[in-house]
C-alpha cells in the first residue's frame, strides 16, 4: 500500500510516497481503508524535527476517516464496511488519568503520525476503542478535519474554561484548524468572541464562522482593541496556540479573574510573564493537549446535527503532499487542508 513517509527531518523534498506491507489487525483491532485525511501544524514540526518523534520512517497524519476494511478478534462495536472516523491519541489505559476518562492527561500519551505511524496511508489498524462510527450526512473529508483540532478547542473552552453564555473569548489566530473550531464551540455556548487574522480575506472567513468582533493582529493593537470591545474590562477567556509573537498582547487583554489557556507555540516557545499581575489579578494560565473520546462524540454529534461545522480550506491528493505542506506552511489556509485517498 501507499504511505507518506519521511526518512529524515528537513523541508518538504524529505516526503516519500513510499509502497509499504499492508497491515493486518490483531485481536481487538480494527483495520481502516483511508478515504480522508487532513494536516496539521504536528505534521510541520515532525517534518521539520522535534524531541521525541519517530522511529524513522515515520508514516505521518493524525486525523482521518474511512471504512472499516477487517475487524480482529474479539472485535464488537463496528463490523465490515461501516463509515468510521479515529481519534489519534494512545494513552497508557492504566494511570490514573487514563482510568478517570482524560488520556489526554496521561505523561505518556503518543499521537498518530508524531510517535506512532500515522493515517497519511491507504489503511491502518487502531485498536477498536479508537475508532467510532461516522453520521451518514457527514463526508470523509470532514470526518478528517475535526478530530484532533476541535477536540483540542474543547477541551480549552470546556473543560479548562468552563465556557458560558456572556464571556468575552478572545480567540488568537482564528484561520488555523484550532482557531476556526475556537469559534464555533464559543458561539454555541452563548460567548461573544473577539477574533484576531492576518488579512481582510481571513477576517472575513473569521465572521462567517461567528466571529463578533475580529482585530488584524498585523496591523492593530490586540490588546487596545479588546480593551475597547469589552469596555475596558478585557477578555475573560484568552484562547492561544501562537506563542512568542502574541504572548505579551494576551496578558495584556486578559480580565481580571481571567482565564489564559495555551495549546501550542508556533511562533516559538520561550516567553515572559511578570507574576505580580498574574497573583494581584487573580489570573490563570493553563496548558491544554487534544481532547478526550467522550468530547470527541460530543463534537461529532454537533457536526452531524449541523450546529457546527468543520470548514476544508482544500484538498490535495496524496501526489500532492509537498504542495499542500507547502500550502499550510505558507498560511494560505482557512480551516484544514484535506488529503482524498482513492
Amino acid at each position: 500500500m501507499k504511505a507518506i513517509r519521511i526518512h529524515k527531518n528537513g523541508g518538504p523534498e524529505v516526503l516519500r510516497i513510499d509502497d509499504i506491507d499492508e497491515p493486518q489487525p490483531n485481536p481487538g483491532e480494527i483495520k481502516v481503508k483511508i478515504m480522508a485525511s487532513s494536516l496539521n501544524h504536528m505534521d510541520l514540526w515532525v517534518r521539520k524535527g522535534m524531541p521525541g518523534i519517530g522511529p524513522f520512517p515515520l508514516t505521518l497524519g493524525c486525523d482521518g476517516s474511512g471504512v472499516v476494511d477487517e475487524v480482529g478478534e474479539g472485535v464488537t462495536k463496528l463490523k465490515t464496511g461501516d463509515r468510521v472516523y479515529l481519534y489519534p491519541l494512545i494513552s497508557c489505559k492504566e494511570c490514573q488519568f487514563c482510568k478517570s476518562g482524560l488520556p489526554n492527561h496521561c505523561k505518556d500519551f503518543k499521537i498518530l503520525g508524531e510517535h506512532l505511524n500515522g493515517v497519511h496511508c491507504e489503511s491502518i489498524c487502531l485498536p477498536e476503542e479508537h475508532v467510532f462510527p461516522l453520521a451518514d450526512n457527514v463526508s470523509f473529508e470532514e470526518a478528517a478535519a475535526f478530530p484532533l483540532t476541535f477536540i483540542t478547542a474543547w477541551h480549552m473552552l470546556v473543560h479548562n474554561g468552563q465556557v458560558k453564555e456572556g464571556d468575552d473569548v478572545l480567540i488568537m489566530g482564528s484561520s488555523s484548524g484550532v482557531g476556526v473550531a475556537a469559534i464555533q464551540i464559543a458561539k454555541h455556548f452563548g460567548a461573544t468572541v473577539i477574533a484576531t487574522a492576518g488579512s481582510e480575506e481571513k477576517m472575513a472567513k473569521a465572521k462567517e464562522q461567528g466571529a463578533d468582533h475580529v482585530i488584524n493582529h498585523y496591523k492593530d493593537s490586540i490588546s487596545k482593541n479588546v480593551k475597547e470591545i469589552t469596555n475596558k474590562k478585557g477578555a475573560d477567556i484568552v484562547f492561544e496556540h501562537v506563542g512568542e509573537k502574541v504572548w505579551q498582547e494576551c496578558l495584556k487583554s486578559l480580565a481580571w479573574s481571567g482565564k489564559l489557556i495555551t495549546c501550542g507555540a508556533t511562533s516559538g516557545p520561550s516567553v515572559s510573564l511578570d507574576l505580580r499581575h498574574v497573583f494581584i489579578k487573580q489570573q490563570q494560565i493553563l496548558g491544554s493537549t487534544l481532547g478526550t473520546p467522550d468530547e470527541l462524540q460530543l463534537v461529532h454529534d454537533l457536526i452531524a446535527s449541523q450546529k457546527i461545522s468543520a470548514p476544508i480550506s482544500r484538498v490535495f491528493t496524496p501526489k500532492e503532499i509537498t504542495d499542500a505542506h507547502q500550502f499550510l506552511e505558507d498560511s494560505q489556509h482557512v480551516g484544514k487542508i484535506v488529503l482524498k485517498w482513492e
